[in-house]
């Protein structure tokens, strides 16, 4: 059985350089929000894209990955700001993702950067967004950020 099962809807109407869809999540989480391909590859204009909504899922992951980490490790973070950044790039004439990049910045007092670091290695095998990237590049870069 599994731990969790959620889904998201796309309506999507006209070509692709004209059209433009519409997301919902069944949570309600995510209603209404717009999509089209000039948001994937030009300015956004307040519409999403599938990439943003990749880092948008590896940055939440991540950061309860971490958290419960830190939590294992009996530290208890003040702040955890997880920035995902994932690109979109051609891989032989094909439109690809091809990394998603973590930067992690973490007050949490009582760490040591060694401890730290261990911990945020354990996370990013833990995550299961990054596990999905697994033929992508996953860098995580992680500071340890001290009063």
């Amino acid at each position: 059985m599994p731990i969790a099962t959620r889904s998201a809807k796309t309506t999507w109407t006209d070509s692709l350089a004209a059209g433009r869809g519409v997301i919902d999540g069944e949570s309600h989480g995510i209603e209404g929000v717009e999509v089209t391909w000039a948001s994937r590859v030009e300015d956004p204009q307040g519409r999403t894209s599938p990439e943003e909504l990749c880092a948008a899922a590896h940055s939440s992951c991540f950061a309860m990955a971490l958290g419960m980490k830190l939590g294992e490790a009996k530290l208890v973070p003040q702040s955890l700001e997880i920035k995902a950044t994932v690109t979109l790039d051609e891989v032989d004439g094909v439109p690809t993702i091809v990394s998603s990049k973590i930067a992690a910045k973490a007050h949490v007092e009582g760490a040591d950067a060694a401890g730290f670091a261990a911990v945020v290695e354990e996370a990013a095998q833990l995550c299961p967004v990054s596990r999905l990237f697994a033929g992508a590049e996953v860098t995580v870069e992680a500071e340890l950020v001290e009063d």
